[in-house]
């Protein structure tokens, strides 16, 4: 049953995304400056003027789904499902998909792309959540209930592993779990997928010697300081002198080109090194409070599909976070995974925003 359309939004929601996206916007020029002066013949805000244009555009979609009503998502979720599917099989085949850092991950000219990934998790968040209210009452069941969601699951995970990226595929596959969990599932169903996960980890990683490396420096980043601990390392060298206060906004030493690619995957240290301890900590309250708004819609959401739609668009940013700080602080292996909001990026930030709609869309709704 449909509830009412209250006339606000949960405004908790709305201040956090745009904190966070202010912060974003900030960080993300002091990480870059140096490095886009040097690559971007001399424009220090070549990366910031394209994520403001990025924050702009995700703003303008977050506002259209805050109004456009979820419930209309139900008749798109199977053709959005293939299209997302078309897109992972397009970009694994050369010559369409572009490579970048090592991944065929990319459809598009240059710099100018799209990560179909990034609409493969929110695609997936939506069928998901249409496909598991319609059937609910099967999901305690193994083959009829959970097995069909998760071959779908499979199926983008080993897609998305062509290109290959590890990183989006446990960033989907987590998110899946967290719908599964909250649609009812039993728990050792789950736990009996993650005793068979582990070989199957195992088996990627001994497929390829780069990812057992990874995992190596991790235990171990400063044996291997000149090639696989060399992020970790310069990413500890970025926090640690930061302290409770920070150098001070633009004051980071490791963006000057020790630290690589800092605007993206490693923009926690650089902001932690100016912003400290408290800068930090600050950010990840900001999360705190999106992530806390987001599973009360999901509580009062006036139907299983809300309900679902919200749990998986909470989860899939609380899961990013949990492993980008996690691989910067150097608690996880390093992977390719960016930080909600604040990384320099288009599509993660528009699809992100985009799902952020529909959760102030939900919130509308709420009983």
């Amino acid at each position: 049953m449909k509830g009412k359309i209250k006339s606000y939004p949960d405004t908790l929601i709305i201040l956090s995304t745009l904190l966070l996206l202010g912060i974003g916007v900030i960080i993300v020029y002091s990480a870059s400056a140096v490095l886009a002066v040097q690559k971007m013949d001399g424009d220090a805000f070549f990366y910031a003027k394209r994520q403001l244009m990025w924050a702009v555009l995700g703003i303008i979609s977050m506002f259209v789904m805050m109004n456009y009503d979820y419930h209309k998502l139900m008749r798109i979720a199977r053709p959005l499902l293939i299209i997302c599917f078309l897109l992972l099989i397009a970009v694994a085949i050369p010559g369409i998909g572009t490579v970048r850092g090592g991944s065929r991950a990319w459809l598009g000219i240059g710099s100018l792309g799209i990560q179909p990934s990034e609409f493969a998790k929110l695609g997936i968040i939506i069928f998901f959540a249409y496909m598991l209210s319609k059937n609910q009452e099967k999901i305690v069941e193994f083959k009829r209930g959970l097995l069909p969601p998760l071959g779908i699951a499979i199926a983008a995970v080993g897609l998305i592993m062509l290109e290959p990226d590890l990183g989006q595929s446990t960033v989907l596959m987590g998110t899946v779990i967290i719908i599964l969990f909250a649609a009812g599932a039993k728990i050792k169903h789950l736990l009996g997928l993650a005793s068979l996960a582990i070989p199957a980890f195992i088996a990627l990683v001994v497929v390829a010697p780069y990812r057992l490396k990874r995992i190596v420096a991790f235990m171990d980043p400063w044996a291997y300081q000149l090639d696989e601990g060399y992020h970790i390392i310069q990413s500890l060298y970025a926090i640690g002198p930061g302290g409770l206060l920070g150098l001070g906004l633009g004051r980071s030493r490791q963006k000057f080109l020790y630290l690589p690619e800092p605007q993206t995957d490693f923009i926690f240290s650089i902001l932690s090194e100016e912003l400290g301890f408290i800068g930090g900590a600050t950010l990840l309250l900001l999360f705190l409070l999106l992530v806390w708004r987001g599973l009360r819609t999901a509580i009062t959401a006036p139907d299983t599909f809300g309900s679902l739609l919200a749990v998986g668009i909470t989860g899939m940013i609380a899961v990013q976070v949990i492993i980008n700080v996690g691989v910067v602080t150097g608690s996880m292996p390093v992977t390719g995974i960016t930080l909600p909001f604040i990384s320099y990026g288009g599509s993660s930030l528009t699809l992100v925003l985009t799902g952020v709609g529909i959760l102030l869309n939900i919130s509308r709704q709420t009983r």
